[in-house]
């Protein structure tokens, strides 16, 4: 069995480091991992967000964030990142670590953990609906979807 462990505030450089290996494989622009780190250091020291870290490296991370919701009793979870290095895939560290998540969630009161997934990432698809993940409303049998909007300008770093 893979290791699989919550990160703490000393492990921001490493998560970091994780998150922006994952970016850059996938070109999409990352602040950089000293930026998310710094970053990492407050977020990881408060209680709406958690790390998951997997393999001897590590060599993968899951990042979560909680947030509270008026159709919920407890704290809703956003799987925000789920990262494994490339050449460590089909191992089980993935798995392992969404394991983790959905035990921490659990005991924090979570009802509810969501992830977005672009449409044409099949490999993701197919991952999380091994891992129970809806992508049809069981409620109304309608696919779901998710839309964002960015507020504001972005800077060259992310800020």
């Amino acid at each position: 069995m893979t290791e699989v462990r919550l990160a703490s505030v000393a492990d921001a450089d490493a998560v970091a480091r994780l998150l922006h290996d994952f970016n850059t494989e996938f070109d999409t622009e990352s602040p950089g991992p000293t930026v998310l780190a710094r970053r990492l250091r407050t977020l990881l020291a408060e209680t709406t967000t958690f790390a998951v870290l997997g393999g001897d490296g590590p060599d993968g991370i899951a990042l979560v964030s909680l947030r509270t919701n008026v159709w919920f009793g407890g704290p809703v979870a956003l799987l925000d990142e789920l990262y494994v290095a490339a050449g460590l895939r089909g191992r089980g560290i993935g798995g392992e670590m969404i394991r983790l998540v959905a035990e921490e969630c659990a005991g924090r009161g979570v009802e509810l953990l969501e992830v977005n997934v672009d449409e044409g990432d099949v490999d993701a698809l197919r991952f999380y609906g091994r891992h129970d993940f809806e992508l049809i409303q069981p409620e109304t049998g309608e696919r779901a979807f998710y839309l964002s909007r960015i507020l504001g300008p972005r800077s060259a770093d992310g800020r």
